[in-house]
């Protein structure tokens, strides 16, 4: 019998057997769904790969493996099609015996040790402490923390890191207009906020804040100093709100990283005297793109430039600029190499869509500073188009500019956003409409994953009712499941574990929502169906031994979709309110 608990596995291991019973060499074979269910459970096009090797005909190396899989206890029946593929159709009571697996598993169903507790770091949301988060923040955060969910689930070691851009122009600005609110919570008219400052009105809390605490002290004091504490106070109180937003979203970040601290430790400086040494950079001029505008920081001037092209860039990058200052890629590139340094070499950064230009930079600099040893990648989150009934919303009052993730919570739910926001690739535009996210029909993705769960539950509860015994389906006699679309369903929940390791390989949380959502539509399917046939319903009191059965079925669709949920960071709701 095939034991692994992931069938995907199980079966890979029976078709290699087969390959050597066969005298063939050992390979990887590849295993794939059929597109048609009439070609069976798998297929592979393994004979076509052994062919090539042996220079024969891949159905006649196909035709050789076959009987060895044939003669297996779980396999129903083993063909040949087309140019050499092999399709394999399983016996029912394969599929029926992992009912029992899934429910031993319980939440845990679908781990695996597929990452070997190999170090990842995620580095995702890091939202500038200058204003509120919004939806591009979320959509990132979201991204980011379910692609940590998924590599821990099959054995990653994940480190959730946020790092704080608190040094730089963006943070002197913060603290002018914090002292220009300071100033009109203490009674002065300010007029109009000027061009350049920040215009959201969530600076009034900062600078009532700062009121309660300091009275008018910073209205006589020295500049220097104003600014300094200003700075510090303002980011600091942005920053617990960020938290907080992150907190209602069952956000736990691990580390948050200071780009002042690692300023102020001198990781800058050894980061830049490393690449000096290592002749990663060199004292030159830096043309400006031909037939492009001028980037910001080129100058006709002699600076400190870093061999970026040498590293696939399309130009070589400014990181002393003529006057000394460091352009605002040399703490990028040292904060890079304090993370791998940390974490080991396989990084994850997740930014929004804008970042576009930044991220064939950053990935030259981390290929050089590590000696091409870190497994480096960077994820780019599309915009969010927020809308209420088709009508666009394009900003907050509070934040004066955006659509801030707290509006979004507040409104919708962190349940609700994290499965829209995780809904599409995330280089898909995503139209999040208010109204549409919280309709209760089978047209919202959102409501028809939560409600096949609810719907599970109410089954359960409607057996408890009826005096059935629950406590251990998993010895339910799952030979009595019959029915294709029992069946059916069942193949669908088996195949978790295949789904998660796939998406975790792909780094595509998304791939989870939509495994959801076929899961909760074959569930409701036959669900429909024991409405139409009484034979088919879950609970039958004139027949004990089926009803067991289907309610551990039910039971391992709730464990299984729960389980994606979770991955998702997800609430599986046991009952749906309206």
């Amino acid at each position: 019998m095939i034991v692994d608990s992931n069938v995907f596995h199980g079966f890979t291991a029976l078709v290699k057997q087969a390959i050597a019973q066969a005298g063939y060499p050992e390979c990887s074979p590849v295993i794939e769904l059929p597109r048609d269910e009439n070609h069976g459970n798998w297929t592979t096009p393994v004979a076509m790969m052994i062919a090539k090797s042996q220079s024969m005909a891949p159905r006649v190396v196909a035709e050789k493996i076959i009987p060895f899989l044939a003669r297996h206890d779980d396999i129903l029946k083993a063909d040949v099609a087309g140019p050499g593929f092999i399709n394999v159709t399983m016996k029912p009571a394969f599929w029926q015996a992992q009912i029992a697996k899934i429910l031993n598993a319980g939440l845990s169903y679908g781990e695996s040790n597929l990452g070997g507790n190999i170090g990842v770091n995620i580095e995702y949301c890091s939202a500038n402490p200058t204003g509120p988060m919004h939806t591009a923040h979320a959509r990132g955060t979201c991204l980011g923390d379910a692609l940590a969910n998924l590599l821990s689930k099959v054995g990653y070691k994940v480190t959730r890191e946020y790092y704080i851009n608190d040094a730089g122009n963006q943070i002197d600005v913060l603290a002018r207009s914090t002292f220009l609110r300071y100033r009109e919570a203490l009674g002065q008219d300010i007029g109009e906020i000027p061009a350049g400052l920040y215009p959201g009105e969530y600076l009034k809390d900062v600078a009532q804040s700062l009121v309660a605490r300091d009275g008018d002290r910073w209205l006589s004091a020295d500049e220097a100093e104003r600014t300094a504490a200003i700075k510090d106070f303002a980011m600091n109180f942005l920053l617990d709100k960020i938290k907080q937003d992150l907190a209602d979203l069952h956000v736990a970040m691990d580390v948050f990283t200071s780009e002042k601290k690692l300023r102020e430790s001198g990781a800058v400086e050894a980061c830049l005297h490393m690449m000096t040494e290592q002749g990663l950079v060199y004292r030159g001029v830096l043309e400006p793109p031909k037939g492009k505008a001028a980037p910001e920081d080129w100058e006709p001037k002699e600076q400190t430039l870093f061999r970026a092209t040498e590293f696939g860039d399309d130009i070589d990058r400014v990181l002393v600029k003529a006057d000394g200052g460091y352009a605002y890629r040399l703490p990028d590139i040292a904060y890079h190499l304090d993370k791998f340094k940390r974490s080991g070499p396989i990084m994850i950064t997740v930014v929004g869509a804008d970042h576009s230009g930044w991220v064939k930079s950053i990935l030259a600099a981390v290929a050089a500073v590590t000696d091409r040893k870190a497994q480096f990648s960077v994820k780019m989150v599309a915009m969010v188009n927020t809308l209420d009934n088709g009508k666009p919303v394009r900003m907050s009052k509070r934040a004066g500019t955006f659509v801030t993730l707290n509006d979004i919570v507040e409104r919708v739910g962190g349940d609700v956003m994290r499965f829209v926001m995780l809904s599409r690739s995330p280089d898909q535009v995503i139209d999040f409409d208010f109204a549409k996210v919280v309709e209760q029909s089978k047209e919202n993705p959102v409501f028809y994953v939560q409600y096949a769960h609810a719907r599970c539950y109410s089954v359960m509860r409607q057996a408890k009712e009826s005096d059935f015994d629950l406590s251990h389906l998993e010895s339910a006699d799952t030979s009595l499941l019959n029915d294709d679309d029992e069946l059916r369903l069942i193949r669908k929940i088996a195949g978790w574990g295949r789904l998660i390791e796939q998406a975790a390989q792909a780094q595509e949380p998304h791939r989870i929502v939509y495994y959801l959502q076929d899961v909760a539509a074959t569930f409701h399917a036959l669900w429909n169906k024991g409405s139409e046939c009484t034979t088919l319903r879950f609970i039958r009191e004139d027949a004990p031994a089926v009803s067991l059965a289907r309610l551990a079925m039910v039971k391992a669709v709730a464990t299984t979709i729960a389980s994606g949920l979770k991955v998702l960071g997800i609430e599986a709701v046991k009952e749906m309110r309206s």
